[in-house]
Formats: C-alpha cells, structure tokens, sequence
C-alpha cells in the first residue's frame, strides 16, 4: 500500500474528527427530541437575532424548509418570531427563554462528549488546536 502524502493524512484526521464531532451532535440533538440542524438553530440564535431567510441562507437550508423548522421549534416553546426593528414587513427568529435553557443544556452535554477528544493533548496543545481551528474557519 502506498504511503499517504501529509496532505492525504490531513484530510483523512479532519474527516474523522468530523465524523466523531458529527456523531456526538446527532446523538445529543436526539437525547433531546432534536434534530441536528435544531441544535445548529438554537447554537445560532443563542446570541443574536435574524431573519428567517438569513438563517436558511446561513445554514444552506431553502427558505421553505428553514420556515418548517422554526414552526416546530416555536410549536415545543423553543423560538419565536417578532418584528424586525428596520422592516416593518420582516419577522426575525428569536430564541425564548426555554429554548435558551434547552441550549446550554445541550452546551454542557456537548463540551463533555467533545472534551475527552482532546485528553492526550496537553494545556498548550489544546489551546494550539483551537487557534489553528478558528484561524482555518474565518
């Protein structure tokens, strides 16, 4: 078997911690009667509110289907939609306060599945890897 060039093994070790991060998120979403884009949804709205279509395009989601997702969301208390203060004509998506409390629950349950990932790594390390991660992702 020929040898994996540096490149090749970068891809392949980000393919396989998405897969674990992937894994962990649909099992936590699911825990609580969520589905993974809900999690994604109320990870999003923690702190900011937006326009259903900003976030259907956010989430690379069509508008019809982001407008079905916030209506069973808002139908288990967990966002809601206002006026938008610049347009009178536009509905922002909010999260509620239950829905706030669902999300860092979530929160909790997603550092302690993730952390144990980073175990073998030390403080240094740790801190390294989250540089690097948020400097690839801007």
């Amino acid at each position: 078997m020929q040898e994996m060039t540096e490149d090749e093994r970068l891809v392949d070790a980000l393919g396989e911690s998405a897969f674990r991060t992937m894994g962990a998120l649909t099992g936590i979403a699911a825990d609580a009667g969520l589905s993974l884009t809900q999690l994604r949804v109320l990870a999003i709205l923690r702190d900011r509110r937006m326009r259903i279509g900003d976030l259907a395009q956010y989430l690379g989601l069509e508008k019809s289907t982001m407008t079905g997702l916030v209506a069973r969301a808002s139908a288990k208390g967990l966002l809601g939609r206002v006026p938008n203060a610049e347009d009178a004509r536009a509905v922002d998506v909010v999260i509620t306060d239950a829905g706030l409390d669902v999300a860092r629950s979530l929160e909790a349950a997603i550092r302690e599945s993730l952390l144990p990932l980073t175990t073998r790594l030390s403080v240094g390390e740790r801190g390294a890897l989250r540089a690097l991660l948020e400097r690839m992702l801007r």
